[in-house]
């Protein structure tokens, strides 16, 4: 396929049913716009409007701050380049959101990264996480990359791990020698998107120094693997700019942007 068929593809099938909600998450349509947010200490909230914004988006953007502000919930604004207005994301930062870092959004076919060979160096092992020690280490991992929480990440992977097992899975690569002992060398998961034929890949992040000896591309591979033998046809990943040369060598696509714009309570 090409990259606009596979645009096409993840549009239908993914942006407009909101087949890649967090499980577990509220969701609710607000006019054109998609939310999502879970309360509480911890909560958040995630919007996004593949349709558009019609022909006030000052307004439907103000409601939106409007809903997250009276529960005092931080949330996120999805934007792809594609969306309309052209101009969402000025809109966004003139309302007082952060803009974050973009991300390419990468798709391809589970076929074409199956045809790629992938070994991981003799001295070290993949497996599925098993357990709260196993999700404290990637929790680690992922904090002292892209510092992102630590608890946070740990305590959301842990519970929907547990409560959607057949919709995640999670793997880290460790020392041979070291096991458990030793720190998550490379970490990654995969969710399941059921009705779509799209499996979403997340995580991914590798210890400097063990980059560039294959963890990376091995897990993308086991992933796929995986997803190809639950019968899932796409694969799609957010990916960031050392992910990116990567996926692409292997056989996916860049398709368009994807950007996020974070707004906090007290903005």
């Amino acid at each position: 396929m090409t990259p606009d068929e596979l645009l096409d593809e993840f549009h239908r099938r993914i942006r407009l049913p909101d087949a890649d909600t967090i499980p577990g998450w509220k969701q609710e349509h607000d006019g054109l716009v998609h939310r999502s947010y879970v309360e509480g200490p911890d909560g958040a909230g995630f919007v996004e409007t593949p349709r558009g914004l019609g022909d006030d988006p000052d307004a439907v953007i103000a409601g939106q701050l409007e809903f997250f502000r009276d529960r005092g919930l931080p949330f996120e604004w999805k934007t792809y380049a594609y969306d309309e207005p052209a101009d969402l994301g000025d809109r966004l930062a003139r309302a007082g959101f952060v803009k974050g870092e973009p991300e390419t959004l990468i798709l391809g076919e589970v076929d074409r990264i199956l045809q790629r060979p992938s070994a991981l160096p003799s001295k070290v092992r993949l497996r599925e996480a098993d357990g709260p020690g196993d999700y404290h280490r990637i929790a680690v991992l992922m904090d002292t990359l892209w510092h992102n929480g630590l608890e946070r990440i740990e305590e959301r992977l842990a519970a929907e791990a547990r409560m959607f097992p057949d919709r995640l899975s999670v793997f880290l690569v460790e020392d041979a020698l070291k096991g458990p002992d030793g720190p998550a060398l490379t970490a990654a998961w995969v969710r399941f998107h059921p009705g779509t034929g799209f499996a979403s890949l997340w995580g991914g992040g590798t210890l400097p120094e063990w980059r560039r000896q294959g963890l990376y591309s091995a897990v993308l591979v086991h992933r796929a693997r995986l997803a190809k033998e639950r019968g899932y046809e796409f694969l799609r990943v957010d990916a960031s700019e050392n992910s990116r040369p990567i996926l692409q060598k292997l056989g996916l696509y860049g398709v368009t942007t994807t950007t996020p714009y974070e707004w906090e309570p007290g903005c």
